[in-house]
């Protein structure tokens, strides 16, 4: 996604691990899953937009992830302890945020509480899916 072009400090932006096709294609899934949310708990509940924006801030928050590993000096597929776990949950809260200024909530669970419980499950989910896809041989690091 950055053409391979380096940043001002002489390190690449992203590196060769980001890619426009890998982009769209995680765009395109998370609005798929938020269509099927939205049907499942309604779109008054679940709005098309929430499917729109939440996958969009994932992949932003991942890009800004893989941004300050590459500041810091840690290769592409390299491991930074909790930015890996919560980059892209801190961007799709970010992005979704003009939900909750309207006050939206997912039935009595309102939109900081899913923002706290998504920020408190993900890592743990996030370490163990990896470690999975690590042993299946789909992935070279465990993390």
């Amino acid at each position: 996604m950055d053409f391979g072009r380096n940043f001002v400090d002489g390190k690449r932006i992203f590196g060769n691990n980001k890619t426009f096709r890998g982009f769209f294609f995680g765009w395109g899934v998370g609005f798929g899953v938020g269509l099927v949310e939205g049907l499942v708990f309604g779109f008054e509940s679940f709005p098309v937009l929430f499917a729109l924006l939440i996958p969009l801030g994932a992949l932003l928050g991942d890009l800004t992830g893989a941004f300050i590993k590459r500041r810091i000096g840690i290769a592409p597929g390299g491991l930074l302890p909790i930015v890996d776990q919560v980059d892209f949950v801190v961007g799709a809260v970010v992005f979704s945020l003009p939900l909750a200024l309207t006050g939206w909530q997912l039935g009595v669970i309102t939109f900081w509480q899913v923002a706290v419980i998504a920020l408190l499950i993900t890592p743990p989910i996030h370490l163990f899916t990896n470690f999975l896809a690590y042993k299946m041989k789909l992935k070279k690091n465990p993390w």
